[in-house]
């Protein structure tokens, strides 16, 4: 039997933004429903930076994500997430396919944005900000497109090349855009958060009401984007509360007592599957705190290889003399 090895390249041009979406949103209710199994995160930590492995099993599939995350990475000509998937039958345990999984883990973190703004933020909104303009704005931005009329994006970041540079690409897209204040920015419909910030960055008094925020940053213990205030007065949804509690934007306020875990008031999958609400009125702020699932990664991982099949794409080899 031959096992499948897809490259970048190959997985770029498998997926799209809305076959992410699709899968990612099922891949939450499946979860909520328990019917996908998910054991936690398993970091390796070193001096300057970390491993992770992530295996899940939903959807006919099971899979495992081997991930890094070395901040000091670019210094040496390297990038800072490289990771690979390994997509096995759950019936024999045979490896289908070894893929690339750092364009996939962006792709699906911002399909899960996308997915969490449906259910948790205005269906008016229409004014956008993202304070942080990296790689992953980029993505939440393409998912957020297809689920609002988007007529305007704010952008900030602590380098002004790299909100120019977002600006710059909204245009491109049809979408008015500037770099403002980071202030300005949070005064909007939806506003999402991707910088590694330890410290608040957004607060309290610039947050209006009726405003959805995916707080999208904050994925290991210690790491922290909204003032505590803003949480306190806030519905809360985490993708999942376990990774949550220990790496998500909610770590640092349950680890000091600011709120509770009965704060929490639900994961994106009972949401989904309908076991709990979602946004109940226009006044209320929702927040969205993405940690990163295993589950996301194999449901995007299985219509991947399935596109594959169907295209012929990739390389085969035999890891096994059966």
């Amino acid at each position: 039997m031959e096992t499948m090895i897809l490259t970048r390249e190959d997985v770029e041009s498998l997926i799209r933004m809305d076959e992410a979406m699709n899968a990612v949103e099922e891949a939450f209710k499946l979860y909520a429903l328990g019917k996908a199994k998910m054991p936690p995160k398993v970091y390796l930590e070193f001096e300057n930076g970390d491993l992770r492995a992530m295996p899940a099993h939903l959807m006919g599939y099971a899979g495992i994500k081997w991930v890094n995350s070395h901040p000091s990475n670019p210094e040496r000509g390297l990038p800072t997430v490289m990771a690979l998937m390994i997509l096995n039958s759950p019936e024999t345990g045979f490896p289908l396919a070894v893929m690339d999984a750092t364009y996939m883990t962006s792709l699906r973190t911002g399909a899960a944005g996308g997915v969490a703004a449906k259910y948790l933020a205005r269906k008016d909104s229409r004014v956008f900000g993202f304070v942080g303009c990296g790689i992953q704005a980029y993505f939440q931005l393409e998912a957020l497109r297809r689920v609002f009329k988007i007529e305007e994006v704010k952008a900030y970041d602590i380098r002004e090349e790299a909100a120019s540079r977002f600006v710059k690409y909204c245009g491109e897209k049809d979408i008015s855009a500037s770099a403002r204040s980071i202030e300005d920015v949070c005064r909007c419909d939806v506003l999402v958060t991707a910088t590694p910030s330890r410290e608040p960055v957004v607060k309290a008094e610039w947050i209006e009401k009726g405003t959805h925020i995916n707080a999208i940053g904050a994925d290991a213990a210690g790491k922290q984007e909204l003032d505590f205030e803003i949480l306190k007065k806030a519905k809360i949804v985490v993708d999942d509360l376990e990774q949550a509690k220990h790496g998500g934007e909610i770590n640092v306020a349950i680890s000091r007592g600011v709120i509770k875990v009965e704060d929490i008031h639900a994961t994106l999958g009972e949401v989904v599957a309908g076991l709990k609400t979602g946004r109940e009125s226009e006044e209320e702020i929702t927040i969205f705190d993405s940690t990163g699932l295993a589950i996301q990664d194999v449901a995007v991982a299985k219509i991947v290889y399935e596109n594959a099949l169907k295209s012929n794409r990739g390389i085969k080899i035999e890891f096994f003399r059966i």
